[in-house]
């Protein structure tokens, strides 16, 4: 009787420590409000009314742990439809949480709110949430902060300090009236009239002194940098002058360590320093700069935003000090940006393994660019002719959002037959020379087109910039999954020689990544999440003129391999 009662006792003691385990592991359920409202904001010695949550700009910082569930309540007061994307949340089975207007939702009207219900799951890092209709994202953005679960150490020293730095874009117009008058004419669209860091322009630009970013900081510590590119059409160079960084994450997924004076963001990437400051008071402020790389023909802001790196000393007035200023690479410097993102390699331990797929079921090659679409008749259009619009397309496809009901929406009832066809080409219809002499024929087919992959499939893709109105870089970015970046290089994709030097061992994990400027970029991901998910690119007039397209991933055959069902307060259109 006392053996069984030992044991009986024993198996009790076991069982609490396994549910205390698996409660601690489960997180905790974190409650948000965000209130879409207007606010009259000065930058450049202009004032204007933008659209902003919970009247900030950026907007506020969303933190959870790896295992949370958050609850963010999305209540629109403005006139404009809205809908949050939380960029490179997984969203295991929640797609209806994902935040694409028309692709998993229909956008929050005014007057009406919104839960985003999601879990954290096997996610970590730095991510950032941003409205994802039209280009409203210009101002409502903010970063969502992973941490990890508690008493899980980082696989890098610890952080004296951690910042969050968003890079911006600014506009004096309307962001709206500058990308319709850009569709409407069909010419490349307005520049922005400044880059930002945290919203704020800086002293290299008019009447902005007072506007300008501080980084305190304190000697002999290491402070942890999250830094998130939010700008709308810039892929960005960033550096700290007299400092240099150790890259330890990329888009919340950590990396074997290295260390770079200047790190470059494609818009949607996220990118986690270390920085270690000098271990004595310096004599000195420093200059942070963030400017463009562009390889492109259209008009861009190529502005410098400066912030200052300024260290604390408790009796030294830091209003004499000499500001020290770095430099950054030129602005087509494409040679820096291979190299930069050759750096990058997965942790691969066992803590943090490199799950890459090696048996591939389904492969994909996608030709990414731009192209043209007709001016309308009895109009002169601003396009590369006066009779052609700008318009940007996969394998030719310009894709085309609906207007009355959302993609996944319309999957799930079963009645998509209308809404969207399920004949996305799995290579270019007509092969050509994609990085040398353009064909003279750069129309582009439109429609809502998409691939359907079966629960589990095993995707390789291969990315292949093109030369057709420009050569540029395309950060491209795809909802739903993290992905392995297995090759890249310059130039036509040769798939008789290329496969042959793939990484399969620590190959990058992101959710964003730049196709070389006149190359191309191998990935590779497994197809365990069912629901709708976009991929496009994420240079915002890219998007406006249909570089996108969608996976639909059916269900499997497990309970726990299904679309769960939308919430009751699901928008409807």
């Amino acid at each position: 009787m006392v053996t069984w009662v030992l044991h009986y006792l024993l198996v009790a003691f076991l069982f609490a420590i396994s549910y205390n385990i698996d409660a601690a592991s489960a997180g905790i359920t974190r409650h948000y409000q965000f209130d879409i409202q207007l606010k009259n904001i000065t930058r450049l010695c202009k004032t204007k009314t933008i659209v902003t949550v919970n009247g900030k700009f950026p907007g506020p910082r969303v933190t959870a742990r790896e295992g949370d569930n958050l609850q963010i309540k999305v209540v629109n007061h403005v006139s404009n439809n809205i809908s949050i994307h939380w960029h490179g949340i997984r969203q295991l089975r929640s797609g209806w949480a994902d935040g694409p207007s028309y692709v998993t939702q229909c956008p929050i009207r005014m007057g009406q709110s919104y839960v985003y219900n999601f879990t954290v799951t096997g996610q970590r890092g730095t991510l950032w949430w941003h409205a994802h209709i039209q280009w409203m994202r210009a101002t409502v953005y903010g970063p969502l902060i992973i941490l990890p679960k508690l008493h899980q150490p980082y696989p890098f020293p610890k952080p004296y300090k951690q910042v969050p730095i968003l890079f911006g874009e600014w506009f004096n117009a309307d962001p709206q009236a500058v990308v319709q008058q850009a569709l409407q004419t069909g010419a490349g669209p307005n520049a922005s009239d400044a880059h930002t860091f945290n919203g704020l322009p800086g002293p290299l630009y008019n009447c902005s002194t007072k506007d300008t970013y501080k980084l305190m900081v304190k000697p002999g510590k290491t402070y942890l940098l999250r830094l998130i590119n939010a700008a709308l059409n810039d892929e960005l160079f960033f550096t700290i002058a007299n400092h240099t960084l150790t890259v330890v994450e990329a888009d919340a997924c950590y990396v074997k360590p290295f260390q770079t004076n200047i790190v470059l963001l494609g818009p949607g990437q996220t990118t986690n320093v270390l920085l270690k400051t000098k271990p004595i008071y310096p004599n000195a402020t420093f200059y942070m700069l963030a400017r463009p790389y562009f390889t492109g023909q259209g008009t861009i802001d190529n502005t410098t935003v400066a912030g200052i790196l300024q260290y604390q000393h408790h009796t030294k007035s830091s209003k004499n000090l000499s500001i020290i200023k770095p430099s950054l690479p030129p602005i087509n410097s494409t040679s820096y940006a291979a190299n930069f993102t050759k750096m990058f390699r997965s942790l691969a331990s066992s803590t943090f393994p490199a799950n890459v797929p090696k048996v591939v079921d389904k492969q994909y090659f996608f030709a990414i660019g731009l192209g043209t679409n007709p001016c309308p008749k009895n109009q002169t259009c601003q396009g590369p002719t006066n009779t052609t619009k700008f318009a940007a397309s996969i394998n030719n496809v310009s894709f085309i959002l609906p207007n009355k009901t959302s993609l996944l929406q319309s999957y799930f009832v079963g009645k998509s037959k209308n809404v969207f066809m399920t004949d996305f080409p799995t290579a270019p219809i007509i092969p050509f020379n994609y990085t040398g002499t353009p064909p003279n024929n750069t129309m582009v087919s439109r429609g809502t087109k998409v691939v359907v992959l079966k629960y589990n499939t095993t995707v390789e893709l291969v990315l292949q910039g093109t030369s057709i109105l420009g050569i540029e870089a395309h950060p491209i970015h795809l909802h739903g999954f993290n992905f392995y970046v297995v090759g890249q290089g310059f130039g036509n994709f040769n798939p008789a020689r290329d496969p042959k030097h793939y990484n399969l061992v620590d190959p990058v994990e992101r959710n964003t990544i730049n196709i070389p400027s006149g190359g191309w970029v191998a990935i590779r991901f497994l197809a365990d999440n069912p629901g709708v998910w976009l991929m496009h690119c994420h240079i915002e007039i890219h998007l406006s003129w249909g570089l996108t397209m969608a996976w639909v991933v059916l269900d499997g055959d497990l309970p726990n391999q299904k679309l769960l069902p939308p919430p009751s307060d699901f928008p409807k259109c």
